[in-house]
């Protein structure tokens, strides 16, 4: 789903593919790197609490507005797939109804 609409405005396919290993792709600014690891702390918050040191770069790079709409952004999807996962929801089915940027 988010990869279909993020190709839709014009992300490139080779970074969506990249997110996975973002630690080890040099494709991410070090913005997008930050959101990253914060991302990945807040959802993996049943094995682990997010560290101070995400939490710190997060705030670094972020102003609080931003911070708390990225927050946001995370508890929705993370909310949406479980939702997804709890109600069977086929993988693969969503057509994003985003108009495709001209490259």
């Amino acid at each position: 789903m988010h990869t279909k609409d993020a190709e839709a405005i014009g992300e490139e396919a080779q970074r969506l593919h990249l997110v996975a290993v973002w630690r080890e792709a040099p494709v991410f600014s070090h913005r997008e790197r930050a959101a990253l690891a914060w991302t990945e702390s807040l959802t993996l918050l049943p094995e682990s609490d997010a560290p101070d040191d995400v939490y710190e770069e997060v705030a670094r790079v972020f102003g609080p507005d931003e911070q708390v709409a990225l927050t946001l952004a995370i508890i929705a999807i993370n909310g949406w797939n479980r939702l997804s996962v709890g109600f069977r929801q086929p993988v693969g089915g969503y057509v994003s109804h985003r108009h495709r940027v001209a490259a």
